[in-house]
């Protein structure tokens, strides 16, 4: 499966307010698109490495990681018409792959299957 992905640093912001899940190796973020025909089309994803994380080799390195990993599970994970986002960590870089895809997969199950939110009690 060839991925299709974010390129606009718009397409990126759009996606900041929606469904997310942390983990040690990366954070996934997600929203679904708003276009007409969105609900048929294939899933994207943005990756985003900062310079934080190390120099231009690791940032590659896990980029290629993640990319490898969303590779090998979007077709039964991914949803169409949904926008995602990685924002990786330094921890996806030391991290087994197999236990990297393992921590994807339940990201992708977190944020599709949020738990609904419980009303805040007002103050007297």
């Amino acid at each position: 499966m060839k991925l299709a992905t974010l390129r606009k640093r718009s397409e990126f912001l759009r996606i900041r307010g929606g469904a997310r899940c942390p983990t040690p190796p990366f954070v996934l973020e997600t929203k679904p698109r708003i276009e007409p025909a969105a609900a048929t089309s294939p899933p994207r994803f943005g990756f985003t490495v900062t310079k934080a994380i190390g120099g231009a080799v690791e940032r590659n390195r896990i980029r290629r990681r993640l990319k490898a990993a969303v590779t090998a599970i979007a077709a039964s994970s991914a949803r169409p018409g949904q926008d995602y986002v990685l924002i990786a960590r330094k921890d996806a870089l030391d991290i087994p792959f197999d236990a990297l895809k393992k921590d994807l997969e339940r990201a992708f199950h977190r944020v599709h299957h949020a738990p609904a939110k419980k009303p805040r009690p007002k103050n007297r």
